[in-house]
């Protein structure tokens, strides 16, 4: 979507419609308005795996949310100091939130572990602002190279538990430039996450989601940062203050109660209605560029129908070779070679007398996994070799 487009729908926007954008649809989604090509994505946790809710599949799923792979921590992976691993786990994670139609990922999280008594160190990296910014950075640009938004997390200063909702966090200049801001530079520089979330505590006596200080001037003007700004889950206290911060999003829905609050400040004239556009285009911006993700969606449901009905074809228990390996051509074609060459070995393996080796399948020749198998072990060569 250009910035013509956006800026068309921005002035078709009714004052009402514009305050609906600045806060959620529901508990993990974003609001639309369908009539005015405004549409609404879903986002979702976590950091260290996806935790996308669905009640409605419970006894399936073995929990509330969908089934999803469980990555180590932020805290252990960090043990690795490897910028290279986490963008292999952000990229991990931003294909599993394609497949189950998530436009953004909320994590990383960078906030400084300052006290081990701090109940979310699980998801920080490290206490040290170059590490966790390098690390965050590293899993920025792997889950958003799949086309999938990040939102690095809690922007600022939220390093404890107790009072972790309204503790003003008493920082100077240095050590809040040079430590806890520093991971969150790092992560926006050399990252560049599609949006970031602000934390629930004040910073020198201001409330994050209200601090024009850091969410413009810091985020935007310093650090050029061009994406959405949304908060975390309950954490704003004025809306109105929020949108004249810089506070894009409010998360989740307010059920139009803080929508109200925009439109009266802006016609009492408290807010001016320009930071109202800022905030729609802003989030009109973002959504366009993550409803890629949608799309994407829809052709991985074409490809995991495609690979349904390759499982079909052979029974679990005596699979036949050519279904092995037209499997084994599907992953090599999208890169997956490790699960090519299981899927090759397989078919080898259900072709070959176990006793003497012959061929005996009459649907495969032994050649092709053969070859095949040899192509992968030289494109895992070729990685080893990219990777020293």
């Amino acid at each position: 979507m250009t910035n013509d487009r956006i800026g068309n729908i921005i002035a078709s926007l009714t004052l009402e419609e514009k305050a609906s954008l600045a806060s959620g649809k529901s508990f993990w989604e974003t609001q639309d308005i369908p009539a005015k090509g405004v549409p609404s994505i879903w986002l979702a946790d976590g950091p260290h795996g996806l935790r996308k809710e669905d009640r409605l599949h419970i006894r399936e799923n073995g929990g509330h949310s969908v089934k999803a792979t469980c990555f180590p921590t932020a805290s252990a992976l960090a043990c690795a100091w490897s910028p290279a691993l986490a963008r292999r786990v952000g990229a991990a994670i931003g294909r599993e939130c394609r497949a189950h139609g998530v436009a953004v990922v909320l994590g990383p999280g960078v906030n400084i572990k300052r006290s081990p008594l701090c109940g979310r160190n699980f998801e920080y990296y490290s206490e040290d602002p170059l590490l966790a910014g390098k690390l965050a950075a590293g899993f920025i640009r792997g889950a958003e190279g799949e086309g999938v938004g990040t939102s690095l997390k809690h922007f600022a200063v939220n390093n404890q538990e107790t009072l972790r909702m309204s503790v003003s966090a008493e920082v100077d200049e240095r050590a809040l430039h040079e430590l806890y801001l520093r991971p969150f530079e790092i992560a926006v520089k050399e990252g560049a996450p599609s949006t970031v979330m602000c934390s629930y505590n004040r910073i020198n006596g201001v409330y994050a989601s209200e601090n024009r200080m850091l969410l413009t001037r810091i985020l935007r003007e310093q650090w050029g940062f061009d994406g959405l700004v949304m908060s975390d889950w309950g954490a704003v206290y004025r809306r109105p203050a929020g949108v004249a911060a810089g506070l894009d999003l409010e998360m989740p829905s307010s059920g139009g109660v803080t929508d109200r609050e925009i439109v009266r400040a802006v016609r009492a004239g408290r807010l001016d209605e320009a930071a109202l556009d800022a905030l729609s285009a802003s989030g009109s911006a973002t959504t366009a560029q993550l409803t890629g993700a949608e799309n994407a969606v829809k052709e991985f449901a074409q490809e995991q129908a495609a690979l349904a009905a390759l499982l079909r074809s052979f029974s679990y228990d005596a699979p036949r070779a050519e279904a092995c390996c037209d499997l084994g051509g599907y992953f090599l074609a999208r890169g997956q070679v490790g699960t090519a060459v299981f899927w090759y070995e397989l078919a080898l393996t259900r072709h070959a007398d176990p006793k003497t080796g012959a061929f005996v399948s009459p649907d495969c020749s032994g050649y092709i996994p053969c070859i095949q198998l040899c192509v992968c072990y030289d494109r895992l060569g070729d990685r080893q070799k990219a990777a020293a």
